[in-house]
């Protein structure tokens, strides 16, 4: 599937680019006033209107091929499974956590915190208890 994907893709961008490039190439409307006051550019490759015909023909099928991969793309990127519920429901709920041990024992890694005593947790300070102290 994913090989398909990416050739339709890539026709895609390849179509794009060519579109933009025989877009470019052809002659704007006022062109053609040009030529018939004897500009001699109009006779070069395709003849007076054949270049025209050509390059409309060329972007009308590449337009088409364009819209197709395009339809195909859409096709294929809505192919997911449909799960129904709410995406809450398929949320990943974090473990609850442990109780922590209070005081200086629960920062020492490695040692069990009733092998060591911990002093009982200091009172919440307000105010001016929150300044730090010289």
């Amino acid at each position: 599937m994913n090989v398909l994907l990416t050739v339709v893709l890539a026709v895609q961008m390849l179509t794009a680019l060519g579109m933009i490039g025989i877009i470019l190439i052809k002659h704007g409307k006022g062109a053609d006033m040009g030529a018939a006051f004897g500009s001699g550019s109009s006779g070069i490759l395709f003849g007076a209107s054949g270049s025209a015909n050509f390059l409309s023909r060329t972007t009308a099928v590449l337009a088409a091929v364009f819209f197709a991969c395009t339809l195909m793309l859409a096709y294929f990127g809505n192919l997911r499974p449909v799960e129904s519920g709410s995406v809450l429901d398929q949320a990943v709920t974090a473990p609850a956590a442990a109780p922590a041990a209070s005081g200086a024992a629960a920062q020492i890694p490695g040692t069990a915190p009733a092998a060591i005593p911990s002093a009982p947790p200091a009172p919440a300070a307000s105010g001016v208890g929150q300044i730090p102290v010289k």
